[in-house]
């Protein structure tokens, strides 16, 4: 029998959410979501992830609007748990550069993230009138989420080589049709991706893809792929806690991430706490 492998120190959740329902402008979870459609706070995360070695999260927007932005923010500032603020800006206002120069200003502000996947039009990226907004987080050292799904990818693929100087992060690995259990196209225009420098990858949300009841070990050619194309690239989120959708808790995930990834204690230390460090800027 193999002795048991040490637990992970010091992780970095990559990708988690916090909202009030009664916050200005929260749209999304409603009440067709029961098991999320309640208050979620930083306390939560805490018990979610008892047991779990947890240094830091990275807190990411939920709500397309700047009251959200602000009250992440407000809370992250006076919060140790929370390393790092991935806010929402409007991309096309007029006044785009001078909202994230201010945001920038944030001190746990880390990053942007439109909501690309509700977006109809597939290379809405590739408008030039998003320009001076890009500028502008280049220049403030922003990072950019991408929340997109396979449709996206190939604009995706043209935005990321048109923006070298832009740090890019795919979130939910792109939301592969693992329901289905497609792997293909995905599987190729993701690995182009990786071949781009700026391009970083979350392995996170993949069990909110699968079929319901379906088992996790069924995402082992999916997590296998993401490994080979990204190394050290590649950072383990948690998506708490719309994670609570698929049937998992915190530590189910986890402890499946760990199994399919199959790393050594290096590889674990990238995937579960060092990518995330160096994307986000996340001191120690």
């Amino acid at each position: 029998m193999s002795a048991p492998r040490p637990p992970v120190s010091g992780v970095i959740d990559a990708h988690q959410h916090v909202w009030r329902l009664d916050t200005p402008g929260h749209q999304w979870p409603d009440a067709d979501l029961p098991v999320i459609h309640r208050d979620f706070a930083i306390a939560d995360l805490r018990a979610a992830s008892a047991g779990i070695d947890l240094a830091a999260t990275v807190l990411v927007q939920s709500q397309p609007t700047d009251a959200d932005t602000d009250w992440l923010c407000s809370l992250a500032a006076d919060e140790p748990l929370v390393g790092a603020v991935v806010g929402w800006a409007d991309l096309l206002a007029e006044d785009a550069a001078a909202r994230i120069a201010t945001l920038a200003g944030r001190r746990k502000l880390r990053g942007l993230r439109p909501m690309l996947q509700a977006i109809p039009q597939d290379d809405w990226l590739l408008q030039p009138a998003l320009d001076p907004a890009i500028r502008a987080m280049i220049a403030h050292g922003l990072r950019f989420d991408a929340l997109v799904q396979p449709r996206h990818l190939m604009p995706l693929h043209a935005f990321a080589t048109r923006w070298p100087d832009l740090p890019i992060v795919i979130d939910h690995a792109a939301k592969p049709g693992a329901a289905a259990g497609g792997l293909d196209p995905w599987r190729e225009r993701i690995a182009a991706l990786a071949g781009l420098g700026n391009v970083w990858c979350k392995m996170s949300g993949l069990r909110t893809e699968q079929a319901a009841g379906e088992p996790a070990a069924a995402l082992a050619p999916y997590v296998t792929h993401l490994v080979a194309c990204f190394g050290e690239r590649l950072m383990w989120g948690s998506d708490w806690p719309v994670l609570l959708v698929s049937g998992d808790d915190y530590a189910d995930w986890f402890a499946t991430a760990r199994a399919l990834a199959g790393l050594d204690a290096a590889g674990e230390r990238r995937l579960f706490a060092a990518s995330a460090r160096r994307f986000y800027g996340i001191s120690d």
